[in-house]
């Protein structure tokens, strides 16, 4: 009972959130979708009704065996002082922003989708951030 009234709760912030948040094609919206698991992120064209681009930890975690590119796990928490899954949210930030350079875009508009800036949230708008993107 209790797990529905705080999800219920978060979708009326995240209503009053929608209602002030407004992405178009040169400063499309950042949404964060955040489960109990994962972290998602999104950016939307909401002119076109279109997602642009998106990123998720489940994309980071299958790279993790092989050899990766990007930096690993330890060296970002270290950097940040970050555990769990604060560190792969970082990661997805990061990601997100270098997609998002990729088409080209330089700012955006950051939809914490009802969920408090803290967290998770925070770090993968810190890990954005990081990258260059303005939010």
């Amino acid at each position: 009972m209790e797990a529905k009234k705080r999800r219920k709760k978060r979708y009326i912030r995240h209503k009053r959130v929608r209602g002030k948040v407004f992405g178009t094609a040169k400063r499309p919206r950042l949404c964060v979708f955040r489960s109990s698991k994962h972290i998602y992120a999104q950016l939307i064209d909401d002119e076109k009704s279109k997602t642009l681009a998106s990123a998720a930890d489940v994309k980071l975690k299958i790279t993790k065996g092989k050899k990766q590119k990007t930096e690993s796990k330890k060296k970002v928490a270290e950097e940040k002082e970050l555990s769990g899954k604060s560190v792969l949210a970082y990661g997805v930030g990061r990601l997100i922003a270098k997609k998002a350079k990729e088409l080209k875009i330089n700012e955006v508009v950051f939809d914490r989708g009802g969920y408090k800036y803290h967290g998770r949230v925070k770090a993968l708008a810190e890990g954005a951030r990081k990258e260059g993107l303005k939010i």
